[in-house]
């Protein structure tokens, strides 16, 4: 675990080496083979979507994510960093790839700084988050429009930033015993009021 909490210290570590963005993460072991996929293809293909270069020391766990070129804009170096924390999270390569698009985010709950560290109570909180076959978890997703991930001790959810922290919400409101029907009334309210205000943001635009 890292200092910060995060799957075999999943957290980034932001540096500058001499000018050049260079960005850190860890990912557990078991993760590692994600990260790179299957003949390097989805290093590869992140690399390319992010211009970015990847380097990922399979001993270690240890990633180091630069840009390929100086005029590759740091917001694309930090993408692929999301990108390779979402894996570390437990996302499949293929949902991870959201959080390559501009206007997604990356959301994680530690579930240790809600329930402290008894495996007991964590594995009933991630039951309750969970659900039977999976069905909390997935009604959640639907109702929100965003990914979770159940991982370790962490919960993590790609979203558009409002969508995420509604499910972040939702979620917590779980860890803290509510029950799934009040959860998901909140989650019907929420969600309509914000798909509202998006249309009447959408009227008022201007034309172009």
């Amino acid at each position: 675990m890292s200092e910060g909490g995060a799957p075999a210290g999943a957290q980034p570590y932001p540096r500058s080496v001499q000018g050049v963005l260079r960005l850190y993460a860890k990912v557990p072991p078991d993760r590692i083979g994600v990260l790179i996929g299957e003949g390097g293809k989805v290093k590869t293909e992140v690399m390319r979507r992010t211009r970015t270069r990847i380097t990922v020391d399979s001993n270690t766990g240890m990633v180091i994510i630069e840009p390929e070129a100086p005029d590759v804009p740091p917001y694309m170096v930090m993408k692929a960093q999301e990108f390779v924390r979402a894996v570390a999270y437990g996302f499949s390569p293929e949902r991870a790839m959201r959080v390559l698009d501009e206007d997604q985010i990356l959301v994680v709950i530690d579930l240790k700084q809600y329930v402290g560290d008894s495996p007991n109570h964590l594995q009933r909180i991630k039951g309750r988050i969970i659900g039977e076959q999976g069905r909390a978890r997935r009604t959640i997703e639907e109702m929100t429009g965003t990914y979770i991930s159940v991982y370790d001790n962490y919960v993590a959810i790609i979203g558009d930033y409002e969508s995420a922290n509604v499910a972040k919400q939702a979620i917590e409101m779980l860890i803290q015993g509510r029950q799934h029907s009040t959860v998901y009334r909140f989650l019907e309210r929420v969600m309509f009021k914000l798909r509202r205000e998006r249309m009447a943001q959408y009227w008022e635009r201007p034309l172009p």
